[in-house]
């Protein structure tokens, strides 16, 4: 799957790149997802987002235009992506749900790539708010 995650921070880089094992290909960046950087997902099937990335309408109908299908947010919380609008949008959405290292939240984020790329679901990480044959199965 193509990638990019924006918003890294030093110590989440490697965590990353080393989860990822060079299975998706992933690009890093340390800017914030805005309107002036969310070319950078031009020909990207996912991003890895932070909580301080706000996905309103606004930007999830951006990345949507571009391609993007899939988000993952790097927190537990969701209060930053307008989660009902992406599922009219029919992109899938995951999080970290009880990930608190670097470390694990980083393998939870790849975890959450790959069942996507097999055609699996994200299970408990899951907050797609569509109807989704893969969510009634593993949900």
């Amino acid at each position: 799957m193509r990638v990019i995650a924006y918003n890294i921070l030093g110590p989440e880089k490697e965590s990353l790149a080393k989860a990822n094992a060079k299975v998706h290909d992933l690009t890093l960046v340390t800017n914030e997802l805005n309107f002036s950087t969310v070319h950078y997902a031009m020909g990207k099937e996912a991003i890895i987002i932070s909580d301080r990335d706000i996905l309103d309408r606004v930007m999830l109908y951006e990345l949507f235009k571009i391609g993007v299908k899939n988000i993952v947010t790097r927190s537990a919380a969701t209060n930053h992506i307008d989660l009902d609008y992406a599922g009219e949008l029919k992109m899938h959405v995951a999080n970290v749900p009880f990930e608190t290292s670097y470390e694990d939240i980083a393998k939870r984020t790849i975890h959450n790539l790959t069942q996507w790329m097999v055609g699996g679901c994200a299970g408990d990480a899951c907050q797609c708010k569509m109807d989704c044959n893969n969510k009634m199965k593993f949900g």
